[in-house]
């Protein structure tokens, strides 16, 4: 990767990870809303915005060309459905009063981020990197030992999203493009579900409020441009490295759920939390003083 995609997939990286944190305040202000509905408003304005976002910016042709590709949209299938299930749970978790598992999910994240990377793209994994992902599986493994109880919430929301990014950078499609090809893959299903098998007091936008319908069109920007700014640092950094952001949503998210929204952090909670905190330490720790090096080594090449 060159410097000037470097930067571009840091800022991306940076605007993607903070937009995320705060999404669960929106999500709390439509909490009567079921999180099934919410996810159909998600998938059908989220296409709808792409279509118009596409069309001003005249991308048709290269949305063309990308899906002359038989088997990327194939592909995008399986990442359509990862991120469609890691929506849902997100959704549900938020307006269920687990937001703190939901964070502790995308504090585990970076850590299953460099797992899948040595896994399947054959990225190294340096001392401190095993140490890390060590501790976060102690954290995990000692609440479900000492308490009997397992954050299935949080390693769902972490696994399901890893195994999303891994896809979109195996596919290699432009975030747009990508974008509007999983949620087409998603529209018919969202469509039928919303229109003629949900039956609830806020399914029937006619019946609705407008400030309401509003806030699920909503719904579609809300999701739409982190999305995207999240596909686009995933094609310009490597994967290892796009975990490094991926604290500050969860931490976003922690002081909500612990500031404004009430939620206790129990003993179970917060000894896993603790072990997670350590791995992130050292994962960052780890990256700062590889990232000196290379600078070091590389003025090192100059001067010679």
């Amino acid at each position: 990767m060159d410097a000037k995609q470097t930067r571009q997939g840091v800022l991306l990286a940076l605007a993607a990870y903070f937009m995320w944190g705060i999404a669960p305040a929106y999500f709390k202000l439509i909490h009567y809303v079921p999180a099934d509905e919410i996810l159909t408003h998600r998938v059908i304005w989220s296409f709808f915005f792409m279509v118009v976002l596409i069309s001003l910016s005249r991308q048709w042709p290269q949305v063309k060309r990308s899906c002359q590709n038989r088997n990327k949209v194939v592909a995008m299938a399986l990442s359509a459905l990862l991120i469609g299930g890691n929506w849902l749970l997100f959704i549900w978790a938020v307006n269920n009063n687990h937001m703190l598992e939901a964070s502790l999910g995308y504090f585990i994240n970076p850590l299953v981020n460099v797992l899948l990377g040595m896994i399947f793209l054959g990225e190294r994994f340096r001392r401190m990197q095993w140490v890390a992902v060590a501790l976060a599986a102690c954290g995990v493994l000692i609440q479900l030992w000492t308490f009997g109880s397992l954050p299935v919430i949080a390693l769902a929301l972490a696994f399901s999203f890893a195994f999303y990014g891994l896809v979109r950078k195996k596919i290699a499609i432009d975030a747009q493009t990508g974008m509007l090809v999983e949620t087409l893959w998603l529209l018919p299903m969202a469509a039928i579900y919303l229109f003629g098998i949900a039956d609830s007091p806020t399914s029937h936008m006619g019946q609705n409020s407008m400030s309401l319908n509003l806030m699920l069109i909503a719904a579609g920007v809300v999701t739409t441009i982190p999305l995207l700014c999240f596909t686009a640092a995933a094609t310009r950094l490597r994967l290892s490295t796009l975990g490094f952001f991926q604290y500050i949503g969860p931490t976003l998210m922690f002081l909500l759920a612990v500031t404004f929204y009430g939620e206790v952090v129990g003993k179970d909670k917060m000894l896993t939390f603790g072990f997670i905190w350590a791995a992130l330490a050292l994962f960052i720790l780890d990256a700062l003083y590889t990232q000196r090096n290379s600078r070091m080594a590389a003025r090192a090449a100059v001067q010679k």
